[in-house]
C-alpha cells in the first residue's frame, strides 16, 4: 500500500508542479485544454499498461468530451509554446495518476492510499518550496481559509472518494467524468462571479456532458441487462 501510495503521490505532484511552472509560459485557455486532453491518455495508458480495452461507446465519449474542452477553453491562437509541451507533461501525469489507481486501489485501504498520496505531494512540495522559493511569513488570513478549504475539498476529500469509487468503473470513465471539471468551474463562474459564458462554451459544456453520458448510460443499460439475466436464471 504504501509503495502504491508512493507511486500515485508522485504522479500526482509531477501534474501540479508541471502544470504550475507551464501557466508561467502559456495562457490559462490553453493550459487548461491540454490538460484535459489527460482523458485522451488514459485509455491509451489503461490499454498498453493494464490490458483492458475501452469500449467503443467509451471511446466515442473521449472524441466528444475532447471537442468540447476545445470548444470551452480554446481561442484562436492555436501555436504551441514551451508552456504548452511542459502542461501536456502535467496532463501525462494526470492520467497516469487515474490510471495508476485504476490498477492500485482496488488492493489497497483507500483512506490511507489517500494519506500517503497526499503527503507525497505535501512533502516534494514543501522541498521545492522551500529551496526555490523566498517565503512570505505574513500571510492574510484569507490565504489560509482558502487553502484549508481547497486543501480538506478539494484535496483530501475528492481523491479520497476517487481511490474509494474508482475500484466500480473504469479509468477511461474516470477520465470522462474529469473532463467536467471545466463545465463545473464554468457554472460556478457564472453563478458565482458573474462571468458569462459564451453560445461557444456551452456548445462545449454540452460536448462534454453528452461525451460522459454516452459512455456511462452503456453501463447502466448492461447492468440492468446482466441483472435481467441473473434473475431469469433464478426463476
Amino acid at each position: 500500500m504504501i509503495g502504491a501510495g508512493l507511486i500515485i503521490g508522485l504522479f500526482l505532484f509531477g501534474g501540479y508542479a508541471l502544470q504550475t511552472v507551464g501557466l508561467q509560459h502559456t495562457t490559462a485557455s490553453k493550459a487548461g485544454f491540454i490538460t484535459g486532453l489527460s482523458v485522451v491518455i488514459v485509455p491509451v495508458l489503461s490499454a498498453s499498461l493494464l490490458r483492458r480495452m475501452p469500449d467503443r461507446q467509451a471511446l466515442a465519449g473521449v472524441i466528444l468530451a475532447t471537442i468540447g474542452l476545445a470548444l470551452l477553453t480554446l481561442d484562436r491562437n492555436m501555436i504551441p509554446t514551451k508552456g504548452d509541451l511542459i502542461v501536456l507533461g502535467c496532463a501525462v501525469c494526470f492520467a497516469l495518476h487515474i490510471t495508476a489507481v485504476s490498477a492500485f486501489a482496488p488492493r489497497t485501504d483507500a483512506l490511507a492510499l489517500t494519506i500517503v498520496q497526499i503527503g507525497v505531494v505535501a512533502l516534494l512540495s514543501g522541498i521545492i518550496a522551500a529551496t526555490s522559493e523566498k517565503w512570505l511569513w505574513d500571510i492574510p488570513r484569507d490565504i489560509y481559509l482558502s487553502a484549508a478549504f481547497t486543501g480538506v475539498l478539494a484535496t483530501a476529500l475528492a481523491f479520497a472518494i476517487q481511490n474509494s469509487v474508482q475500484v466500480h468503473t473504469t479509468s477511461t470513465h474516470t477520465a470522462l467524468i474529469f473532463a467536467t471539471e471545466p463545465v463545473f468551474a464554468a457554472l460556478f463562474g457564472y453563478f458565482m462571479a458573474n462571468e458569462h459564458l459564451t453560445k461557444r462554451a456551452l456548445v462545449g459544456c454540452g460536448f462534454i456532458l453528452l461525451g460522459m453520458l454516452l459512455a456511462e448510460l452503456r453501463i447502466g443499460t448492461a447492468q440492468q441487462s446482466s441483472a435481467n439475466l441473473n434473475k431469469g436464471e433464478k426463476l
